[in-house]
C-alpha cells in the first residue's frame, strides 16, 4: 500500500507538472505564464532606457537619448545605422505588435491561435497578402539603397530578438506560448500589405451588382450618385484641368451591360470608419507667417498603439514623428525643412472580374481562348491540427478568391480580384526621401514610388509653400468601369492603362491660403477622369473648410480647437427637418421629455451632452427603416451613404424607399420620423435604467482595446471624449484620432502631438496607455525637436548601441 500510494503520488505530480506548462485549449501554460523568474511577473517593470548595448554590424556608434514620455531621439552618423537602429529600438518596445500583425498580414494566425483563425487566414490567402508582399519586395531590390535600408531594420529588430532572455519575452508571447521568429526584410513588406489592406481594402462590387439587379439602373443611380448635389473636393473647384493631354479610357462599343451574378458573402471588409483629417494654412493665413500644418489619421483605438514616436537623424537629416512599428522612416511628421502628413484617399482601385474556368479548372476562357491559371500552393500550419493546403488559383487579372472551395458553390466559375495592391511600388523610399526632402521639389520626388494604399500627401515648407497631392496608382477607366462585377473573359474589361503619374490631382499654394482633406470627393466633375462616389465623406471636410474660410488669420490654439471640434453637422442638417416635420401631438411624457432634450441641443456632440446619444438611436432607428428593402436574404447589399438618405428623406419623403415593407400602411419619411423616435425613447429609457442616464459619455463609452481581443486588463474603457463618426473629432466606440499633430514651419519647427496610447507595448509598463487622458482631453505634448545629440534637460535616459566586435 505504502509503494502505492508513492505511485500515485508520483502520477499526480507528473500530471500537475504537465497542466502547468502545457497550453490546454485557450488556457496558456500556467506553470510557465505564473513562473515568478520567466513569467508574466518579470514584465512588470520599465524598458532599460541607459547604458551601452553592443550591435551586430554597425558602423559607428549610435546615441539614442529618451525624453519623459519614453520618446527616442536616435542621432546616427549614417543611414544604415539609423535603421538598423530604428529596427533595434521599435522591437525594445513593440516586439509583440509588429511580429503579430505581420502573422495577421500573411495569414498564419492559426500558428499561434489555433483552428479558430484557420478562416480568417484563409481569405487573407486568397485576398494576395503574401503575393502582394512578394511583389512589393522584387520592386524594393531594384533599388540597392532601400533593400539595404530594409535589410538593416531587419538585421537591428534580430539584434534585439537574439538578446532576448525567456524572461524579458512580451508577456502576449507568454500568454500564447510561443517565441518570436527571426524577422526578415518579408515581414516588412507585409506590415505594409497591412495597412494597404486597412486603407484601401474595401470595395462594393458585389453589392452594386446585386442593387443594380434589383432595383435597376434608375434607382441605383439616385440612390448611390456618383457625385452628391453638395461637392466640396480637396482639390478647389476653380482648378484648371486644361494641362492634362492624355484622355479618359473611352468606353468600349462592343461592351455588353449584362448584369452578372454576384457573391453573397465576402471576405472581411477594412473598417468604413478608416480615414484622417489633415490640412496647412499658408503664412498669409498664419498668425506667425509661418505655415503651419496638422494631420490626425483616423484608426483603430487600439493597444498597442499604431503609431510608435521616434526622432531619426543623421548629420545630413533630422526627422520625427509618427513611425509605424515593423516600417521604416517617419510616416506622419516633420524635418528641418517640410512637414507632411496623409489621409485615406478612399478610391475605387479593386475590380471583380467573373472567371469561367474549363472542366479541370485549369485555363479560364478570354477573348474566346482559353489561358492557363497558375496555382499557389497556400500551406496553412495549425497549432495542434495537421497542416491545411489550399489552392488559390491565379489569373492575370489576380487571384480568384471566390470559387467553389471558398464562399462560392460553382463549380467552373469563380471571381477573380484586380487590385492596385498587388502592384509592387516602393513606399518605403517615399518616406525615406520623404524624411530627407528640403523644399516641395524633394516633396514630390518622393511621392512618384508610391502606389497604393492611395492616400492625401499634405505638406508645408519653412520656404513658405503649402500643398496637397492625391498619390496612388489610379487605372484609366472608362465611364462606369469598375462599379460593378466584370466580364473576366472579355479584355475591354481590363484595366486599359493608368492615370500618369502627374496628372493626379494636386494644388500648390491655392489662393484661398490654405489645403485641405478629410476623405471627401477628391476632385468635382471637371477633372477629366472617371472617378465616382467611392464612399466619400461629406461632413467633416466642410466643417473644415468653412472653418478655414471664416477668418483671415489662425493660430495654433485654433488649429487645437479644430482638432477637437465636436460640432454634428450631419445632425445640424436633418434633426431640425424631422422636429418641424413629426407629428409630437401622441408623446408620452417620457417621450416629450426626451423631444424636448434634442429641441434644445445644438449640436455638439460633447460627453456631458443627452442630444448626441437622442440623434444616434433616433437616426440610426429611422435608417434601418428607410433601408429596410435592403435586408434581402442571401444576398449582399450595401445601403446607401448618409448624404444621399438625408437628401431622400428631404426630398423623396414620398419615394416607395420610405414605405415600412412588414405593415400593411404606406409611409412617407414624416411617418418614419415618428416610429423612429418613439422606437429610440423606448431604447434610451432601457439605457438609462442601466446606465443611470444617457449621456453622450455613458452612451458611446470610447474604449482602445488591446490588440487581442479579449483582454480587458490590457484595455482600457470609458474614455471620456466626444465626437463621432462624420465629426472632425471621428472617435466613436474604438476608432478616432489615432495621432494628432501639429508642426509651425519656422526654423526649426516647432510641433506638438499626441496619440491614445504610449510608447510601451508592456502593459506593466507606466508607459504604456500614459497619453490617453491628455489626448481625450484635447491636450498636446511638446515634441522635442533636438538637434544635435548633446543631453538636455528634456532627456531623463540615454543608450549608447555600439559596434559588436
Amino acid at each position: 500500500m505504502k509503494y502505492l500510494k508513492l505511485i500515485i503520488s508520483f502520477v499526480l505530480t507528473i500530471g500537475i507538472f504537465y497542466a502547468l506548462n502545457t497550453k490546454l485549449g485557450s488556457i496558456p501554460p500556467i506553470g510557465k505564464f505564473l513562473n515568478p523568474y520567466t513569467g508574466v511577473w518579470q514584465n512588470e517593470t520599465d524598458e532599460s532606457i541607459t547604458g551601452e548595448v553592443s550591435i551586430p554590424d554597425l558602423k559607428d556608434k549610435v546615441t539614442v537619448h529618451y525624453d519623459a514620455e519614453l520618446i527616442p531621439h536616435v542621432f546616427a552618423q549614417n543611414e544604415i545605422d539609423l535603421y538598423r537602429a530604428q529596427g533595434y529600438i521599435t522591437a525594445k518596445h513593440r516586439l509583440w505588435q509588429m511580429e503579430f500583425q505581420t502573422f495577421a498580414a500573411a495569414g498564419r494566425l492559426s500558428e499561434i491561435i489555433g483552428e479558430a483563425a484557420l478562416n480568417y487566414d484563409r481569405q487573407e490567402r486568397r485576398r494576395g497578402m503574401g503575393y502582394g508582399a512578394e511583389q512589393t519586395l522584387k520592386k524594393m531590390a531594384e533599388d540597392e539603397k532601400t533593400t539595404a535600408f530594409v535589410q538593416a531594420y531587419a538585421d537591428g529588430v534580430n539584434s534585439y530578438i537574439n538578446q532576448l532572455d525567456p524572461k524579458d519575452l512580451p508577456v502576449e508571447y507568454k500568454l500564447l506560448d510561443y517565441k518570436p521568429e527571426t524577422w526578415t526584410t518579408k515581414k516588412t513588406a507585409l506590415l505594409l500589405m497591412y495597412m494597404t489592406k486597412m486603407l484601401a481594402g474595401g470595395d462594393e462590387d458585389m453589392e452594386n451588382t446585386n442593387a443594380l439587379r434589383l432595383f435597376g439602373k434608375d434607382r441605383f443611380d439616385l440612390l448611390f450618385p456618383d457625385f452628391f448635389d453638395i461637392t466640396d473636393p480637396i482639390i478647389p473647384k476653380e482648378t484648371d484641368w486644361s494641362y492634362i493631354d492624355v484622355p479618359q479610357t473611352p468606353r468600349p462599343t462592343t461592351l455588353n451591360d449584362t448584369i452578372l451574378e454576384a457573391v453573397s458573402e465576402t471576405i472581411t471588409q477594412p473598417n468604413p470608419d478608416n480615414g484622417s483629417n489633415n490640412w496647412a494654412v499658408s503664412g498669409e493665413k498664419s498668425y506667425s507667417g509661418h505655415p503651419i500644418l496638422a494631420n490626425d489619421p483616423h484608426l483603430g483605438l487600439n493597444l498597442p498603439s499604431i503609431w510608435f514616436v521616434m526622432q531619426l537623424s543623421t548629420p545630413n537629416h533630422n526627422a520625427f514623428g509618427a513611425t509605424l512599428p515593423g516600417a521604416l522612416a517617419v510616416i506622419s511628421g516633420f524635418n528641418q525643412h517640410i512637414s507632411w502628413g496623409e489621409t485615406n484617399a478612399t478610391r475605387d482601385v479593386i475590380d471583380w472580374f467573373k472567371i469561367e474556368f474549363n472542366k479541370d479548372r485549369t485555363q479560364y476562357k478570354f477573348d474566346n481562348e482559353w489561358k492557363d491559371v497558375s496555382v499557389r500552393i497556400e500551406e496553412i500550419k495549425i497549432k495542434g491540427k495537421e497542416t491545411y493546403k489550399d489552392s488559390v488559383l491565379y489569373t492575370h487579372h489576380g487571384p480568384v478568391v471566390y470559387d467553389k472551395n471558398f464562399k462560392s458553390d460553382n463549380e467552373l466559375s469563380g471571381y477573380a480580384m484586380q487590385w492596385t495592391g498587388h502592384i509592387p511600388g516602393n513606399g518605403q523610399k517615399t518616406f525615406t526621401e520623404m524624411n530627407k526632402a528640403k523644399n516641395y521639389d524633394d516633396y514630390t520626388k518622393a511621392l512618384k514610388h508610391w502606389v497604393a494604399p492611395a492616400q492625401n500627401f499634405v505638406f508645408a515648407s519653412t520656404e513658405g509653400d503649402i500643398a496637397i497631392w492625391i498619390q496612388g496608382l489610379f487605372p484609366n477607366k472608362w465611364e462606369g468601369q469598375g462599379k460593378f462585377v466584370m466580364d473576366g473573359s472579355k479584355s475591354e474589361n481590363d484595366w486599359q492603362s493608368f492615370i500618369p503619374q502627374e496628372f493626379n490631382a494636386f494644388t500648390k499654394n491655392p489662393e484661398r491660403g490654405f489645403v485641405s482633406s478629410a476623405n471627401q470627393h477628391p476632385v468635382d466633375e471637371n477633372y477629366p477622369y472617371y472617378v465616382f462616389n467611392d464612399g466619400y465623406e461629406t461632413y467633416r471636410n466642410r466643417v473644415i473648410n468653412d472653418y478655414f474660410s471664416s477668418k483671415d488669420t489662425f493660430n495654433i490654439q485654433d488649429f487645437k480647437d479644430l482638432h477637437n471640434n465636436n460640432y454634428n453637422l450631419k445632425a445640424a442638417e436633418i434633426v431640425p427637418y424631422m422636429l418641424e416635420h413629426m407629428d409630437a401631438s401622441d408623446l408620452t411624457a417620457d417621450e416629450k421629455a426626451i423631444y424636448n432634450e434634442i429641441k434644445t441641443w445644438r449640436f455638439n456632440n460633447d460627453i456631458d451632452e443627452v442630444g448626441p446619444s437622442i440623434f444616434r438611436q433616433w437616426y440610426g432607428k429611422l435608417y434601418n427603416l428607410v433601408w429596410d428593402e435592403m435586408d434581402v436574404d442571401d444576398t449582399l447589399l450595401d445601403t446607401p451613404f448618409a448624404y444621399q438618405t438625408i437628401y431622400l428623406l428631404k426630398n423623396n419623403g414620398d419615394d416607395a424607399f420610405m414605405d415600412i415593407q412588414d405593415t400593411p400602411e404606406t409611409e412617407t419619411a414624416k411617418d418614419l420620423f415618428l416610429i423612429a423616435f418613439k422606437s429610440a425613447a423606448e431604447r434610451l429609457m432601457e439605457i438609462k435604467a442601466e446606465k443611470g442616464d444617457y449621456t453622450w459619455l455613458k452612451y458611446k463609452a470610447t474604449y482602445a482595446a488591446h490588440l487581442l481581443q479579449g483582454l480587458p486588463a490590457f484595455s482600457v474603457f470609458d474614455i471620456p471624449i466626444g465626437g463621432d463618426r462624420s465629426i472632425v473629432n471621428a472617435t466613436s466606440e474604438d476608432h478616432g484620432p489615432s495621432w494628432r499633430m501639429i508642426v509651425e514651419m519656422t526654423s526649426p519647427p516647432t510641433a506638438l502631438g499626441i496619440y491614445p496610447g504610449g510608447q510601451s507595448g508592456n502593459p506593466g509598463s507606466k508607459y504604456y496607455d500614459n497619453f490617453i487622458d491628455d489626448w481625450a482631453a484635447g491636450e498636446y505634448h511638446e515634441l522635442n525637436f533636438l538637434q544635435n545629440d548633446t543631453a538636455t534637460d528634456v532627456i531623463i535616459g540615454t543608450q549608447t548601441l555600439t559596434p559588436k566586435n
